[in-house]
């Protein structure tokens, strides 16, 4: 469901305490991992990785629709006019790979660039280098280019860059002169 940003947690603890557990199996808010330098060390902080959504999983829709009625601050609901449009298979699975069934917190992938290309070599990012639109070395994060929600949205996760290589490799360099 979408929220106003900045209330998620608020209404993530609204609907687990007002919605019977037999409604809603579950709430939750997936996070992301980002490296921040402050105080003279680098600390690692957890980020909502979709601001402004609420993630909810239920079997049967109607009593959950009538009772998130009674959720003070919530938007609406992804869908199309009155029907609830849940997240397809492929969605659930990226959720689940980048971010665990549980605990949906995306952990910090490590990388290297040689030459224009980046490589993953540990994290959930791995074998996910083509979705990357954009690597901000300094603030740490990537920004990934995917379909959700019926849309190509941008997800940023975290993301150290631990060596930059300018030459594509000496191979590939020798065979271009």
């Amino acid at each position: 469901m979408q929220v106003r940003t900045g209330t998620e947690e608020n209404i993530r603890c609204q609907c687990q305490r007002t919605i019977d557990r037999r409604i809603l199996e579950r709430c939750f808010i997936p996070y992301y991992q980002q490296k921040k330098r402050f105080q003279g060390q680098w600390h690692i902080q957890e980020r909502i990785l979709f601001p402004g959504y609420v993630f909810l999983i239920a079997e049967n829709l109607e009593p959950l629709m009538e009772n998130l009625k009674h959720v003070i601050g919530m938007t609406r609901i992804i869908g199309t006019g009155e029907t609830i449009v849940p997240l397809t298979d492929q969605e659930v699975e990226l959720l689940i790979r980048m971010g665990g069934d549980k605990e949906q917190l995306v952990r910090l992938s490590q990388g290297i660039i040689q030459g224009d290309q980046v490589h993953i070599i540990s994290g959930p990012l791995q074998g996910m280098e083509g979705a990357i639109r954009k690597i901000d070395r300094h603030k740490r994060i990537a920004v990934l280019s995917l379909d959700m929600f019926g849309r190509t949205v941008d997800m940023k996760v975290g993301l150290e860059i631990i060596e930059k290589n300018k030459e594509k490799n000496t191979e590939a360099c020798l065979q271009e002169m």
